[in-house]
């Protein structure tokens, strides 16, 4: 991870005030055929608003008879959002859930008191191999939702507000922007959207949630000034309208929302308020005391062995 201040602001320039907070260049890990690029949690920043887990999945091309096998394993106190922009992921849960997660679409699975799930490349997909692209995050639910009912609900592509201003074209995925409001029910005000712009066009931030940040996707776009390419975080300062300005073809996802009552605890898959309730999923895990998969019983992943205590994830990726 790194982290870089933005030049002091010029008197009487207003497009030099120091609109970005924290810039954060994620590190990049190869997970045997596809890479994902890790922003949050980082060194610098644990969340924005509720989001505390930003992976970007890919850009990969699968060949016949390859794909993705993440096999069962357990969630608790969050909420994950998957969202692709190519390929296709086959999604099953604990809860009988058995769906395929398309592009476009948003997926929001509620772990609350525990959930387990699967996430594989269908037969089909294999067959005749795939391109996969996207951004999962992880979302932390507030103290007094963190033990709800699991759930998981599914709103498709069609269902989501798609909003076109001049050379820009927006996705809501969640929250309310760009005078739309997504249909998606999150536990806490949550922002969430799927933006490209044309060259040259722009798009303002508005100061609608206290936290929000950029993830610059593909393209390069201007901040303040400020010339920032693919695969960056963007902090942004709060408070302020900060207008994005495309330099080339872009694409970004702007998320963010209202902070959480206090720091999280975070241990594999696992994040709460509580450090003693991370413990307690530990070892409901080992003793397999969760739910199983309907149609994925057969395999899952272990617990691992090789770091027992969480610790708050203030000091980078903490995932043993």
């Amino acid at each position: 991870m790194s982290w870089s201040p933005c030049p002091d602001p010029k008197p009487g320039a207003p497009d030099t005030v120091d609109a970005v907070e924290t810039l954060i260049v994620p590190r990049a890990v190869d997970l045997g055929g596809m890479e994902v690029r890790r922003a949050l949690p980082s060194t610098k920043r644990q969340m924005v608003g509720p989001f505390i887990f930003f992976d970007q999945m890919g850009p990969a091309e699968f060949l016949t008879d390859e794909g993705i096998d993440v096999r069962p394993h357990p969630h608790i106190n969050l909420a994950t959002v998957t969202y692709l922009f190519e390929g296709k992921i086959r999604h099953r849960d604990s809860l009988g859930t058995d769906l395929d997660i398309e592009p476009g679409a948003v997926n929001w699975m509620k772990a609350g008191r525990g959930i387990v799930h699967s996430e594989r490349t269908d037969e089909a997909s294999r067959r005749t191999g795939q391109r996969l692209f996207g951004i999962q995050t992880w979302v932390a639910l507030p103290e007094a939702q963190e033990e709800s009912d699991p759930d998981f609900i599914h709103h498709g592509a069609s269902a989501l507000p798609v909003i076109e201003d001049g050379g820009m074209t927006a996705r809501l995925i969640a929250g309310q922007a760009f005078g739309s409001r997504s249909p998606l029910v999150t536990a806490s005000e949550t922002l969430y959207a799927d933006v490209q712009l044309a060259p040259g066009s722009r798009f303002s931030v508005e100061p609608s949630v206290t936290e929000r940040a950029l993830y610059t996707i593909a393209g390069e776009i201007d901040v303040a000034g400020q010339c920032f390419g693919p695969a960056q975080l963007l902090v942004l300062r709060p408070g302020d309208q900060i207008v994005v300005k495309a330099m080339t073809a872009s694409r970004v996802m702007l998320f963010g929302g209202e902070p959480m009552e206090g720091p999280r605890w975070i241990w594999w898959n696992f994040v709460s308020s509580r450090r003693e309730r991370i413990e307690q999923a530990q070892e409901e895990w080992r003793r397999g005391r969760f739910d199983t998969v309907p149609g994925d019983e057969a395999d899952f992943i272990p617990l691992p062995e090789t770091a027992t205590k969480p610790r708050p994830a203030v000091g980078g990726v903490l995932y043993p």
